[in-house]
């Protein structure tokens, strides 16, 4: 059994930003050399998460709506009257999704559904520039 560590990076540009990163994925999974076992992707930091979606223009605008119907950005935070930075809504929204996600893999290839990518959400309350940690376990 083999542990690996990939980093990769992104730049975002704006709160509510979804980026596809299952091609990155794929990649530091080809790149590992490892055929059978399962990956975590990772993005260290409070305001950012990762999940799973099918990434089509309908869930791209349905999402970040969901998001503002269940964590309103327009609601008073203890967070942002603390530290006046204006993104506590970023830090439950990415407690609630969460930063990392596990995906099992086999024949070198990640084993997702049919129209499920991996994405990456920012949900600061501006542009980041973010590493993304894939850690692959197999062999």
């Amino acid at each position: 059994m083999a542990v690996k560590t990939q980093i990769f990076e992104l730049e975002t540009r704006h709160d509510g930003e979804i980026i596809d990163i299952t091609k990155n994925v794929q990649q530091a999974l080809t790149s590992s050399g490892l055929k059978n076992g399962i990956l975590l992707v990772f993005v260290p930091g409070a305001t950012g998460a990762i999940t799973t979606i099918e990434y089509e223009p309908g869930l791209l605008h349905d999402f970040p709506d969901a998001l503002d119907r269940l964590i309103p950005k327009d609601i008073a935070y203890e967070h942002h009257l603390r530290w006046q930075d204006g993104n506590g809504h970023s830090h439950v929204r990415a407690s609630f999704l969460g930063p990392g996600l596990n995906v099992p893999f086999s024949e070198s290839k990640l084993m997702l559904g049919t129209w499920q990518q991996i994405v990456f959400l920012e949900l600061d309350n501006k542009g980041r520039h973010r590493e993304i940690i894939v850690q692959l376990i197999g062999e």
